[in-house]
């Protein structure tokens, strides 16, 4: 059937109110058009029908998609509850409590988690913990559920606990918990100390339970702290050591009163290496006023003489030496003595009692500073060597250098 101008513009206004209208009924469309004209009614309905099932479509997948939103947001929640409940520890008014996990690239103790705590701990921002905090809202950490391992800050900026009695009535709480004992070295690991609450004039009134403490790369330091036996008592943040948080990585942050605190830088290690062998290649007899050991087959430093069969040491630190020789004849013996400065400190001995030959081989370690002299004497007796038999010989190391 082929259809008119007319009828295309009829179609063209039934369309646009059929798309306009709200609520569209379909026998109105319909009695736009003659009875006659049966065919075109009813490819009309089928359009309508398109419609309305697109719409239909349309309003399934908008409330599908509102749906969705909806579960989202309530997963995006709980996660975050989950997230709140597990990692931050619900403090009073005004404090903060955030996990930092990092990857260990220090090695030390570790927490029950396996874990080092100094890359996996929860932060205590609270202002009201301060030492020059004076009693406003009286606070009592008995109140808090307290889990792992927290750094201390104060307005951002990294804090320790005090090491001294602090006043009553400071740190947002009636009886203020101080660190007895001081603050461990990093290489003491994790420690335990006892914490002390003050009071009536008593700085260690309150005894509260000992916590653990670390000290971490970077002049901070982490707590595991515990619930006080009662209230009111709070782990206090010593404004004195913000200072520290300042510190180098070459510097350490240290107090001689524990109330004026300064970055001071770590002095030095010596690294040194310090080695000498040397042999004499013949015989000794009588007394030898020192031994020039003319072979030398190690001298890392260049601290042994061979010319004079002295060594001279480089550096302050810990020497370890040894020294031998080598006996023969029935009834003869033979003494060497190792000097250091001047004085006899050890002695290579040997007796022989048969037709034999006797080697003795001592050693001797001690504390030199630098420019001390040490050398051997051949007191008495004789001596066999050659210049391969090394029977006669003077070494050393430096063990430990010190500043």
């Amino acid at each position: 059937m082929q259809m008119g101008v007319s009828s295309i513009q009829m179609l063209s206004v039934l369309l646009v109110c059929v798309a306009s209208t709200k609520q569209t009924e379909g026998s109105y469309a319909l009695k736009m058009w003659s009875k006659g004209d049966h065919a075109f009614r009813e490819q009309l309905a089928l359009m309508y029908k398109e419609i309305e099932a697109l719409r239909h479509d349309q309003s399934l997948m908008k409330q599908k998609q509102e749906d969705m939103t909806q579960a989202v947001m309530h997963c995006t929640q709980m996660q975050a509850d989950t997230y709140k409940e597990v990692n931050v520890t619900s403090l009073e008014k005004g404090s903060t409590s955030m996990l930092y996990s990092f990857s260990q690239e220090e090695e030390g103790d570790v927490n029950d988690e396996g874990l080092n705590p100094c890359y996996s701990y929860k932060s205590l921002n609270q202002d009201w913990r301060a030492t020059n905090y004076s009693t406003r809202q009286v606070s009592c950490d008995r109140n808090v559920k307290w889990n792992g391992w927290y750094r201390l800050f104060y307005r951002g900026k990294s804090i320790q606990m005090p090491e001294l009695c602090v006043k009553r009535e400071r740190c947002g709480t009636h009886a203020p918990l101080w660190l007895v004992g001081g603050h461990p070295r990093k290489r003491d690991g994790i420690v335990t100390r006892k914490i002390c609450g003050h009071w009536n004039n008593n700085c260690c009134a309150f005894q509260s339970p000992p916590i653990q403490v670390k000290a971490c790369q970077g002049n901070y330091y982490v707590y595991k702290f515990v619930q006080p036996l009662a209230c009111h008592l709070a782990y206090c943040a010593d404004v004195n050591t913000l200072v520290c948080g300042k510190c180098k990585k070459n510097e350490i942050c240290t107090s001689k009163d524990k109330i004026r605190w300064f970055c001071k830088k770590t002095k030095r290690r010596v690294k040194a290496k310090v080695h000498f062998f040397a042999a004499y290649p013949g015989s000794l007899s009588g007394k030898v006023n020192q031994i020039r050991y003319s072979k030398v087959y190690v001298n890392v430093g260049g601290a042994f003489n061979r010319l004079t069969g002295v060594f001279t040491a480089p550096v302050k630190g810990i020497y370890q030496f040894f020294f031998s020789t080598q006996a023969a004849r029935t009834g003869r013996k033979t003494d060497l003595w190792l000097v250091v400065n001047g004085y006899w400190v050890s002695v290579s001995h040997t007796h022989v009692s048969v037709s034999n030959t006797v080697g003795a081989l001592s050693t001797y370690m001690t504390t030199l500073r630098k420019g001390a002299l040490v050398y051997v004497t051949h007191n008495c007796g004789n001596s066999y060597a050659n210049s391969a038999s090394n029977t006669i010989v003077f070494g050393g190391s430096l063990l430990l250098a010190q500043t």
